[in-house]
C-alpha cells in the first residue's frame, strides 16, 4: 500500500476540521451537561407537587441513561457528578410527594408512579454497579441505597396509610 502524499493546504483544512469538529463536540457534551441539570430546575420550578415528583424522577431516569456513555469514556468525574443528580432528583421527588399531605393509600396516583419508577431505578442502578469495574462500584453505592430507601417508603405508605 502506497500512501498518498499530502499537500501543505490540504493538510492544514484536515486539521481545520478536525479542530472544528474537536470544537462542536465539546459544546454538545457540555450543552448536555447543561440539559440535564436544566431538568432537574424545570423540575424545581413545577408548582404542582405531583408534577414535580414525575419530573424529577423522569430526569434521574434519564440521567441514568446517560451515565452508561459516560462510564464507558472513562470519565468518573462526570459520573460522580450524574450519580449526585439521580440522588437530588429521587430526593425532590420524594419530598414533593411528602409535601402535598395527601394519603398514599387514598390517592395512590403519584405515589404508586413514584414507587414503581424508583423500583426500576434500583434494578437498573444494579445493573449499572455489575457492569463497572470492581473498584469503581463504590460510586453506585450510596444513590443506590438512597433510593432503596425511598424506595421502601412509598411502598410503605401504599401499603399502610397514614397512621392515625
Amino acid at each position: 500500500m502506497t500512501a498518498v502524499p499530502c499537500s501543505s493546504s490540504n493538510h492544514v483544512d484536515n486539521c481545520r476540521t478536525c479542530s472544528a469538529l474537536f470544537v462542536a463536540g465539546l459544546i454538545l457534551l457540555i450543552g448536555a451537561g447543561q440539559h440535564l441539570r436544566a431538568d432537574l430546575r424545570r423540575a424545581r420550578a413545577e408548582p404542582n407537587l405531583e408534577k414535580r415528583s414525575a419530573l424529577a424522577l423522569l430526569n434521574a431516569s434519564e440521567t441514568l441513561k446517560s451515565i452508561r456513555a459516560i462510564y464507558d469514556r472513562g470519565e468518573i468525574e462526570q459520573v460522580a457528578a450524574a450519580v449526585v443528580e439521580i440522588e437530588e432528583s429521587v430526593r425532590l421527588a420524594a419530598d414533593s410527594l411528602a409535601a402535598t399531605g395527601k394519603d398514599p393509600r387514598r390517592s395512590p396516583k403519584w405515589f404508586k408512579r413514584a414507587e414503581i419508577e424508583t423500583r426500576d431505578l434500583e434494578r437498573k442502578l444494579e445493573g449499572l454497579q455489575q457492569q463497572m469495574s470492581f473498584t469503581d462500584r463504590y460510586l453506585i453505592e450510596s444513590v443506590k441505597s438512597t433510593v432503596e430507601r425511598i424506595h421502601d417508603e412509598l411502598l410503605r405508605g401504599l401499603m399502610e396509610g397514614k397512621r392515625k
